[in-house]
């Protein structure tokens, strides 16, 4: 068997485009390299700080995070994402220079999680009071026909603090118990509410407690990425039955 080289390392399928922070990276987050169950490559936006891609929705960002991600796609990985759902503005741009899949946000599930369900979606963001219909529109929502409804976790104080202040430390039981409590007055509003879509991808390692809690389908970051694994890399099938 011949095999082609070119490149220093191998096996990191997934690149991922981190913003410029500096608060804890839990297992679960995004930014954790244990929340995989397959190798990633990581490399940090320098200058995309949450309040440029969150607050100020930055376009002069754009250029820097297609550089990196023609970076990434050089240094052999097979898909590429990003580490904060409101780069979901950028997709189309990233997508269209590089060859490899691009999934920049969990938004992208949102049109998913109303198909398979055919209920409202409820979507947990970082702010609500930043994200728009332009973001849900780039995501491929058509909120004529997908109904949504959006919390956010900008008012709790905890998450505020450590994540949206970017903090260097957390008090990871009470984002929890932040987490959990907007989503149950979420769906205590909207009682039709068939499944939940984390936008924020630094809330996974909350998806079990707020499940346990309401016992609905969540549409998190960290599936979504699993999923997207599955597909660039395909199991070979063995034996007859």
């Amino acid at each position: 068997m011949k095999v082609k080289g070119g490149r220093t390392t191998y096996g990191e399928v997934l690149g991922i485009l981190l913003l410029d922070t500096k608060f804890p990276r839990i297992p679960g987050d995004v930014g954790n390299a244990t929340s995989y169950k397959f190798p990633v490559r990581f490399k940090v936006v320098r200058g995309a700080t949450v309040r440029k891609v969150v607050m100020e929705a930055d376009r002069s960002l754009l250029g820097p995070f297609i550089e990196a991600a023609k970076e990434l796609e050089s240094e052999g990985v097979r898909a590429i994402t990003t580490s904060c759902g409101f780069l979901v503005l950028f997709q189309d741009e990233i997508a269209k220079a590089v060859r490899v899949p691009v999934f920049t946000s969990a938004l992208l599930m949102v049109p998913l999680a109303h198909k398979l369900t055919m209920g409202r979606v409820g979507i947990v963001t970082a702010n609500s009071r930043s994200l728009t219909r332009r973001h849900l529109e780039a995501a491929g929502v058509d909120l004529e026909k997908v109904p949504v409804a959006v919390a956010g976790l900008e008012d709790k104080e905890e998450f505020s603090r450590s994540i949206l202040g970017n903090s260097p430390d957390m008090d990871v039981e009470k984002v929890e118990r932040e987490v959990v409590e907007k989503c149950e007055e979420l769906v205590s509003k909207y009682d039709d509410i068939k499944a939940l879509v984390f936008e924020c991808h630094n809330l996974s390692p909350f998806s079990r407690a707020v499940q346990e809690r309401l016992k609905l389908p969540i549409f998190d970051f960290i599936a979504f990425a699993h999923f997207i694994y599955d597909v660039v890399v395909k199991k070979r099938f063995e034996g007859f039955l």
